[in-house]
Order: structure tokens, then C-alpha cells, then sequence
């Protein structure tokens, strides 16, 4: 029942609607009219005042053709950068962008898989139970958009989210929780070639620092990055200062804590041991998530798998979304493959048979919440 041809042009279209980080509007104006065109209700909420995006969430409602309980799908608008211009291409079966841009799958194929289901929904007056949609702003580079939505505007109890990389059938149960860790060194200035010895490196504490420190992958459960390092003016001065972003991820909240404990005390002692200054914060960037492999919402999706004739498989996963910040507000919510292939680089790109299959699973979704 899915139109592949219709599903293609769809996504063709919205990938070249620019929508980068915090410039959601034109994107989110297209796809209200599509939705209200569908019958839904649609709101836009506040999340944009607050993050300083240009529009906000999408908060869309269908009212069901039977009385069950509702059901919420939910993707994102924004793409990370270079996502201006896209020009996709289709080559054996694949789209790809023209390599100087992402192709923008993550999360558009998404939002497409839905629009599609929804469209043979209508088409074929398909009994359902009410439907709620959400697609957000600013996921990438923080899940701030679902983390300002306004969750008293949604009635749904469980969500599914599509937004992973992996095979349509890939049911994510288990996701981490992630640190951000900022820190400043701060050592004192001196000339390098005259008086070096009056000076305390904030480069060589913070050098000695990271050297000491475990990272990348800690276990099967945790990584840990240092991923930017800032500071420094001229090769003739001691450097005063040096800004490092960190993180730690771990599907336990107990080697979290651990790993993120070892990095700011690596950091004090070392800064302690040259006589520098380590001023350290950390912020709980989002809460992990674990659903119950047997949980109802996991054999539903497990069951339209099979009716799309998918196979099923449960997985967990290092990265963080929106399923994280739906679960951590009591929605019940896990996060499905749909072929995301390469995201945030060049070389993305999403094979034809996926997007039908995406949009296959949800419209089966969607019948068995019906039943």
C-alpha cells in the first residue's frame, strides 16, 4: 500500500528544504500544511523561544476513527551542517546527496516514513486510534527541542521514535546517559624565552592531564571523548589558560558516575601538581533509558515487523535522542532503524527499500495500536 515513488519525491522534496540547527521555520511551515491537509490539528510551541530556534515544535493531533489509546511518532526537523543546498541524487536504488553537503536522512527519512504512512491512512479510510506526531527542533547538538516541548499538549503514553541508523526491524530498548564536561585550566603567564620557569603551562597541565586519563571505549557500556581544546596566543607565552569540552556516555548510571568522577579528579590532581587551577563543571545532559525486551510496546513492534515481513531485532545503543528526553518525561518511548546510512557526513546517503520499509512498519504500527 505504500507508494514508493510518492515516498521518494517526498523525501527528494524535503531534503532541499534547508532546515539547519535553530532555522527549523521553513521546513516546519511546509510540513504543517502537509499535516493539516492530513486532518491533523497542528500546534507550534514555545521550544524555539527557548533555545533560540526560529520556530518550535511541531505538536500535531489526529482524532481517531476508534476509541483506543493514542499513539505519538516522533522525529526531528534540524540537520547538522554542511545541510544548505542540498541537491540529492539517486543512483541504483540509493539516494545520495551530491557530496558537498549530508544528505540529511537524519531525520528527514523519518519524517517522510511518517507523512507516507499517514497518507495511505486517509486514502484507504484505515480505522485508527488517535495519532499524535512531533517533529522537534534543535536535536542535534543537545535534544533541546524535546526537552522544552510541551509535554502537557500530548496525551500519548508511548512514542516511536525513527531516527536510528540501523536496518528497518532495529528496536532500541536501551540507550546511555551522557556528561558534558567543561573545564578551564588556569595556569600563569610568562615569556617563553625569557623566564619560562615563572610560567605554569596550561597546556602542559592539561597535556598530562588527558594522558593519564582512560578514554574512548571504557567497557561495553561507556565511552569517554575529549573533543575540543582551546587556548594559547603566541609561541613566546606560557599559556595562562586552556578550555577543554568533554563528555562520558554509559548505558549504567553507575559507571557514568565513575567515568565522569575519574576525568574531573584527573584533572584536579593534575592541575593540583603543577600548581594550577582546574575549574571544572558537569552537566547531566540526558537520563539512559532501558525498556523490557517483553514490554507491550516492543511485541507491537516486533508483530509489524513481521506483517512487513522484517526482521525484528532488539539492540541498544551508545548514542543519545529524543527517545531519551520522551522516556525521562513518562512517555513510554524506543527508537527504530530506518536506514540512516553514514549520517553527518558526505558519503550519507538512504537506500529506496528502506523508506518504503520504515514507512511500512509505521502504517502497521499504526493498525495494531487500532486492534
Amino acid at each position: 500500500m505504500i507508494n514508493k515513488d510518492r515516498i521518494v519525491e517526498e523525501f527528494m522534496k524535503y531534503v532541499q528544504i534547508d532546515s539547519p540547527t535553530k532555522n527549523e521555520k521553513e521546513f516546519a511551515e511546509f510540513l504543517t500544511k502537509e499535516l493539516k491537509e492530513l486532518g491533523f490539528d497542528v500546534y507550534i510551541d514555545s521550544a524555539g523561544d527557548k533555545v533560540g530556534s526560529n520556530t518550535g515544535n511541531i505538536i500535531a493531533k489526529l482524532e481517531g476513527t476508534i476509541d483506543v489509546e493514542p499513539i505519538l511518532f516522533s522525529c526531528h526537523m534540524d540537520t547538522v551542517s554542511p545541510s544548505i543546498g542540498i541537491k540529492p541524487i539517486i543512483k541504483d536504488g540509493v539516494i545520495y546527496s551530491d557530496g558537498t553537503t549530508i544528505l540529511g536522512g537524519d531525520d528527514k527519512a523519518g519524517i517522510a516514513a511518517v507523512i507516507e504512512a499517514l497518507k495511505v491512512i486517509k486514502e484507504n479510510n484505515i480505522n485508527h486510534g488517535p495519532i499524535e506526531v512531533v517533529f522537534s527542533v534543535y536535536e542535534e547538538g543537545g535534544l533541546n527541542g524535546a526537552k522544552n516541548l510541551e509535554y502537557d499538549k500530548i496525551n500519548s503514553k508511548r512514542a516511536f521514535v525513527l531516527d536510528s541508523g540501523g536496518d528497518p526491524g532495529q528496536i532500541i530498548i536501551q540507550g546511555p546517559a551522557q556528561d558534558k564536561i567543561d573545564i578551564k585550566v588556569i595556569g600563569k603567564p610568562a615569556h617563553a624565552g625569557v623566564a619560562p620557569e615563572e610560567g605554569i603551562s596550561a597546556i602542559n597541565v592539561a597535556a598530562h592531564a588527558i594522558s593519564k586519563m582512560n578514554l574512548l571505549r571504557i567497557d561495553k557500556d561507556t565511552t569517554a571523548n575529549i573533543g575540543k581544546i582551546e587556548g594559547g596566543s603566541a609561541t613566546n607565552i606560557v599559556t595562562p589558560e586552556v578550555t577543554i569540552k568533554a563528555e562520558s556516555r554509559s548505558l549504567s548510571d553507575e559507571k557514568l558516575d565513575k567515568q565522569t568522577s575519574h576525568m574531573v579528579e584527573t584533572f584536579n590532581d593534575t592541575a593540583k601538581e603543577f600548581g594550577a587551577k582546574a575549574e571544572i563543571n558537569v552537566e547531566r545532559m540526558y537520563s539512559s533509558f532501558i525498556i523490557d525486551e517483553n514490554d507491550e510496546i516492543v511485541n507491537m513492534v516486533k508483530k509489524a515487523c513481521e506483517n512487513s515481513n522484517i526482521k525484528p531485532f532488539l539492540d541498544a545503543t551508545g548514542g543519545g535522542s529524543d527517545t531519551n528526553i520522551l522516556n525521562a518525561n513518562g512517555i513510554k518511548a524506543i527508537n527504530l532503524g530506518i536506514g540512516e546510512r553514514k549520517p553527518h557526513t558526505l558519503e550519507e546517503h538512504m537506500h529506496i527499500k528502506d523508506l518504503v520499509s520504515s514507512a511500512n512498519l509505521v502504517l502497521e504500527i499504526i493498525k495494531l495500536s487500532s486492534i
